[in-house]
């Protein structure tokens, strides 16, 4: 099934921006040589931040979009990171994801009919965290990254919502592993890398520059998304409800 039938004319229009601390990548550089880089367990804040700045700056007032970054950010702290696969696309919880995605939507308009502003904002902070983790934390953009038949492409041509891909049996997310808790001790960093096995999300992430040349993919993919997400969400709700939830 086609979940975002709508996204390629919405990919076309959108236009492209590196992340800050991010240069273009040569254009035959896009293995994946995350072996060699420091470990990160979540999409670096700074990067949301700048994505959410990047795509809903015009669209939300300042109180609303402050609302929308601190629920988004909010899904990283330590209680959305133990035993919240489903919050961030982790250890292959696709259907799951999808699922948690659809429900704060659902939120986000109910919240929004009952007058219950706050919580919509929220609602849908927490919504595109997980829509733009689906990026960083699956093997995604190297599956996107390899069917293209001239090698990479510019960051900004990235399809970040391929029916083929979407639904591909070779998609995965990394796993989590208890004995991921030692790379967050800087002296056994190395050590617990070394004992990670290589589809564990310490290895499979692009939560930042330092995982190598995908990443502006990764980063690219998610700020489409984000935009595809409010359209989604926003799409047929009636004027007054839209002039609430965006705060304008």
């Amino acid at each position: 099934m086609e979940l975002y039938p709508h996204s390629k004319r919405i990919t076309q229009q959108y236009y492209f921006a590196y992340p800050q601390g991010c240069f273009a990548y040569p254009r035959d550089r896009f293995a994946y040589p995350q072996d060699r880089f420091a470990y990160n367990h979540k999409m670096l804040t700074r990067f949301h931040v700048e994505i959410m700045h990047l795509v809903l700056d015009d669209l939300f007032s300042q109180r609303a979009l402050k609302k929308v970054i601190a629920a988004n950010l909010g899904q990283d702290r330590l209680r959305g990171q133990i035993g919240h696969h489903e919050y961030h696309f982790d250890h292959n919880a696709f259907h799951k994801s999808y699922a948690y995605i659809e429900e704060q939507r659902a939120l986000t308009i109910s919240s929004l009919i009952s007058n219950d502003v706050h919580a919509a904002w929220s609602a849908f902070g927490r919504l595109i965290h997980t829509a733009q983790d689906f990026y960083a934390h699956s093997n995604y953009i190297n599956l996107w990254l390899a069917c293209q038949p001239q090698g990479a492409l510019h960051p900004s041509d990235v399809d970040p919502l391929s029916p083929d891909l979407i639904n591909s049996p070779e998609l995965r997310s990394g796993k989590v592993y208890l004995r991921e808790l030692l790379t967050f001790i800087p002296l056994l960093r190395t050590f617990g890398m070394a004992v990670l096995p290589r589809d564990a999300h310490g290895w499979m992430n692009l939560d930042s520059p330092e995982r190598g040349p995908n990443f502006p993919y990764a980063f690219q993919a998610a700020l489409k998304r984000t935009r595809i997400e409010f359209e989604k969400t926003t799409n047929d709700l009636p004027e007054h409800l839209l002039t609430r939830f965006t705060g304008q």
